[in-house]
């Protein structure tokens, strides 16, 4: 199953997305919000290409596990790109991915204004694979 995971902000939108598989997550690119929250031909090029089965998107979380004050509104983003996009949605806590992308990213020797553009998309996909290896999980539990 082939799933496109949105790291949704303000300002870009990350997008990752699996293998056909299910189990490797890459980063794709990073649009603007506005991109993709309007279905702009960037983003429904995204979907063509890559014909995804599913939306996961992040969903900020308080390091107590409750709910972020941004939450509310990805919900109501997210749920009107799935809806446009036709595809079924699903959340999961993007808690310190951000983080854990500047790290990796600065590992590779970026500094802040060469990670500005990639930040998302690799946040993105740091949760698309925690996400698919919940699945896989699931799936081997029965």
């Amino acid at each position: 199953m082939i799933a496109l995971a949105l790291d949704i902000g303000g300002a870009r939108t990350g997008i990752a997305v699996s293998d056909r598989t299910g189990s490797v997550a890459s980063p794709v690119k990073v649009l603007p919000a506005a991109e993709v929250e309007g279905m702009a031909r960037s983003f429904r090029m995204i979907l063509e290409d890559y014909e995804p089965e599913i939306l996961v998107c992040g969903l900020p979380q308080t390091m107590a596990g409750e709910e972020g004050p941004q939450a509310e509104h990805i919900r109501s983003v997210a749920q009107r790109i799935a809806d446009a996009a036709g595809l079924p949605l699903a959340f999961i806590d993007e808690r310190l991915s951000s983080t854990e992308a500047k790290r990796i990213l600065r590992a590779q020797g970026l500094n802040e204004k060469q990670m500005r553009g990639k930040v998302d998309m690799i946040s993105a996909s740091l949760f698309l694979q925690a996400w698919l290896d919940s699945q896989r999980r699931k799936e081997e539990r029965g």
